[in-house]
Formats: structure tokens, C-alpha cells, sequence
């Protein structure tokens, strides 16, 4: 997606900014404007946006050109699901691959394979199906939708906290308790544009549990639940209480045990089936890059 920016005239004081930006001809309607302020793809005058604020008129809003509102092209690609039906699909997503179109990436994502799997549901074409994310270099379980019915159910849970996520975690040094609660909002950081950070204009809740599996000499392997699902969040709260993910290139020890990626694993998910009412409860095995960085951190390699 290309970065546009526009000067709000004095005759809009007064207005909102979603109903200004849903005027912009490459946005288009109130709907897409919500989303990308929702997801933080929105600056006025250099901080991130809220939905609802009132403009003045003069300011400077920047935000991301969403990508043409076309379906996905359709990309063959092998993916590992551990469920499917007709209304939904459970895949162990690879490292190195984003989930949805953006930042100038309109192939090769997730999304474009996943139209040849039937994924469906939602108003964004360019994220068919798709109800929560993982970073580019997290890899792990997501579920996706396969039918609009499926879809609303799903981010009605996401959005409840009705969906349990897991993860586990390898970062460098050693917590202060076996077990802990991070409440800490996370936004757009102040100076960094592209990162998030607690030192934000912008902060949304964010609250993250986590549990020690595993003490080692210079590591420790976390158990981590979100409660909340704000970008980057794991990352961002563990660097916070001077627990930073091994590999971790933006907030953490990057190339720590010779790692490419963080060390970040979604190994869990557990939900109700929307349609059906039936218990999901889904597990994911460590990839073979994280288990060799494990294996170096337990005879204390750096």
C-alpha cells in the first residue's frame, strides 16, 4: 500500500474524521475509513487517529492507501491446516510469510493462498475469511472462515475474548515470577511511526498472562495468553519488564541463537465452533528453527 497524506480545509472544522476520510475517493465509505483508523493505519498531524475526533481544520492526515478493492488473486501455494470443515479452517501458518496484503505486498500473503482453500467472510477483499493475524515472522495456529455466517461468529468471539490463543516464547533473561500479568496500553510510538510502543499518544488497552515452562541458564521458555490482540503485543509488553524475545529484530535480541525470526509460536487455540457449538482445541508442535534454538539455549550457547 502507498502512503498518501491531505490537508484538512477550515470549511471541514468540526467534522469526524472517519466521515472525511470515507470522502477521499480511494477509500470510499465510512466502513473501510473505521477499519484503517481501527488498525492504526491513520496519523493526524504526525500521532495515530481515533475514530471518532473532531477535526479543526489545518491539520496534516497521513494514511495508507488501502490496495484496490478487487478479490485476492488466487495463488497456489501448500499450506498445513488441523482442522477444516465446510464453514472454517485451522492452519499451522509458516514463518516468513504476511498474512494480508499491505506495505506496498499485494502477492504472495497468506490471503492469496487462501482463496484457493475457499476462505470467505468479511468486507475487505484483500483479507478474505481472516478474524485475527500473525506477524510475518510468527508462525503458529489461526483460524480462518470459509462463509460469511462463520465469519461473523469468529470476530464476535475475537472481539469477546471468547477465543484462547497460546503461545510459546523464548526470551533472554530471567523473570521475576513463575507467573505474571502485563496491563500496559500499546499504541503507535512517538518517534517511530512503524513501531509500537507504552510511550504512545494513541494507547489501547492491551493485557498479556504469562507462565515460566522452562528456567535455563541465560532464557527462559514462556507460556504466553492474550487477552487482547494489539499488534505486536507479546513483543512489545515482554521487552517492557526486561524480557526480550530472542530473535526478535525490532524489540528484542535479534539473531540471538543464530535465530533468522523471533522466537514467538502461536501453539495453541481453543474456541467454540461458531456454527456448530463444538469444542475446538487445537495444538502446534515447536518448528524445527525453534527447536534448535531451544536446544542451544539449554546448554547456555549464546
Amino acid at each position: 500500500m502507498a502512503r498518501a497524506s491531505l490537508q484538512v480545509a477550515s470549511e471541514l472544522a468540526g467534522e469526524r474524521l472517519d466521515r472525511v476520510l470515507a470522502t477521499v475517493p480511494e477509500i470510499g465509505s465510512r466502513a473501510l475509513a473505521a477499519r484503517m483508523l481501527a488498525e492504526g493505519e491513520v496519523l493526524l498531524d504526525g500521532r495515530e487517529a481515533r475514530k471518532s475526533e473532531r477535526l479543526r481544520g489545518g491539520e496534516t492526515i497521513e494514511y495508507e492507501l488501502p490496495p484496490e478493492q478487487v478479490p485476492l488473486a488466487r495463488e497456489e501455494r501448500p499450506l498445513e491446516f488441523v482442522y477444516e470443515d465446510e464453514h472454517l479452517l485451522v492452519l499451522d501458518k509458516p514463518a516468513g510469510i504476511s498474512v494480508h496484503p499491505g506495505a506496498g505486498r499485494s502477492s504472495g500473503t497468506l490471503a492469496n493462498a487462501l482463496v484457493a482453500y475457499g476462505a470467505r467472510g468479511g468486507e475487505a477483499p484483500e483479507r478474505p475469511g481472516i478474524v485475527h493475524r500473525l506477524d510475518r515472522d510468527t508462525s503458529g495456529l489461526m483460524v480462518v472462515a470459509r462463509s460469511e455466517e462463520a465469519f461473523l461468529g469468529l470476530r464476535r468471539m475475537v472481539r469477546r475474548h471468547e477465543i484462547e490463543r497460546e503461545y510459546l516464547a523464548l526470551v533472554r533473561g530471567r523473570p521475576r515470577s513463575r507467573a505474571g500479568t502485563i496491563e500496559a496500553p500499546i499504541g503507535r510510538d512517538r518517534r517511530r511511526p512503524t513501531k509500537r510502543s507504552l510511550e504512545t499518544d494513541s494507547p489501547h488497552a492491551a493485557v498479556t498472562h504469562f507462565e515460566l515452562r522452562e528456567l535455563l541458564d541465560r532464557h527462559a521458555l514462556l507460556g504466553v495468553r492474550l487477552e487482547t490482540g494489539r499488534t505486536h503485543q507479546i513483543r512489545v509488553h515482554l521487552a517492557a519488564i526486561n524480557l526480550p524475545v530472542s530473535g526478535d529484530r525490532a524489540y528484542g535480541v535479534a539473531h540471538d541463537l543464530g535465530l533468522e525470526r523471533q522466537f514467538l509460536h502461536a501453539c495453541r487455540l481453543a474456541f467454540r465452533h461458531p456454527i456448530t457449538e463444538a469444542e475446538i482445541d487445537l495444538s502446534s508442535p515447536l518448528p524445527a528453527d525453534l527447536e534448535r534454538a531451544l536446544a542451544r539455549a539449554r546448554v547456555g550457547e549464546r
